[in-house]
């Protein structure tokens, strides 16, 4: 019975394994301490190698069935380990981002030789873009399950009428649509995946609106896993092909807070990769 052990182990041994196993390979465990989930798959991988050695499964012992129920929980744990959060939880956690941010600062619109400066202030849900050319003031308010985009007048606020959605702003690639940030409401998203956009990790979202009142028939989404502010977008037309793309260059640390400092917004040629023009969202200090 005892060579149908994994090299004589029995259960109570497990933890001695483990020590003499760190003991062995000091630079290995050194490197995995740092990772916790690359110490178990290296552990399981160990620990399954040594399984596939026993003669046959009805001369495993209670040690052996023991080791083998360490590997399945290490799998499990494994799994939940490198398991993303739902669709919706990053998503929630997008709209989260956007609404905790108190900021005064000015910036510009840049397109070629047309510059468009304009101030944006925000107090919570509260976000207002005041332009100079052309003089309009648009204010965002992001809501518990929609957002609303209205023209500021002097003594008042209405709703930012459907038609001018697609109105470009000073003539840049940017449009009102493009402040309202509707796509954040949109239902049921899908995770696509995982990936990288200037070093940082980002989870991918596709989206899709739910009725086709909507600028864009689909937007990706890329969301980065340590603050969820949006990294990079691609919005689609209703023909499914890219409309615009949307890109975070850069980042600038302003009183001790991470804001953006360039977007770069590009407009494509409709059924072609190729780009028709690029604007540049800039945030000045």
């Amino acid at each position: 019975m005892k060579d149908c052990l994994i090299h004589g182990r029995s259960d109570w041994e497990l933890e001695s394994y483990l020590i003499n196993r760190a003991q062995r390979h000091p630079e290995r465990s050194a490197a995995e301490s740092r990772d916790p989930v690359a110490r178990l798959r290296s552990v399981a991988a160990e620990a399954s190698r040594k399984l596939l050695r026993i003669p046959r499964l009805r001369c495993a012992s209670l040690g052996t069935t023991a080791l083998l129920f360490l590997v399945f929980s290490f799998c499990l744990t494994i799994a939940r380990a490198d398991a993303p959060p739902s669709a919706e939880a990053i998503l929630a956690q997008v709209r989260l981002q956007q609404s905790q941010q108190q900021l005064d600062l000015h910036g510009q619109l840049r397109s070629d030789a047309t510059v468009i400066p304009f101030r944006i202030t925000q107090t919570g849900p509260v976000i207002r873009y005041t332009f100079a050319n052309p003089a309009v003031t648009v204010q965002l308010q992001l809501g518990e399950r929609n957002s609303k985009l209205s023209l500021v007048k002097s003594n008042s606020t209405e709703k930012l009428p459907a038609s001018r959605l697609d109105e470009k702003i000073g003539g840049t690639d940017v449009t009102f649509g493009d402040l309202a940030l509707g796509f954040l409401y949109w239902p049921n998203p899908q995770y696509i995946g995982t990936d990288s956009v200037r070093t940082r990790a980002c989870w991918k979202l596709r989206l899709h609106p739910p009725t086709k009142s909507a600028q864009y028939s689909t937007v990706v989404l890329w969301v980065d896993q340590g603050s969820g502010a949006i990294m990079r977008l691609e919005a689609y037309d209703w023909k499914n092909q890219l409309a615009k793309k949307f890109e975070v260059i850069s980042a600038q640390k302003i009183e001790g807070r991470w804001f953006l400092k360039q977007m770069r917004i590009e407009a494509m040629e409709p059924g072609t990769e190729k780009v028709r023009s690029r604007s540049y969202l800039e945030i000045n200090k």
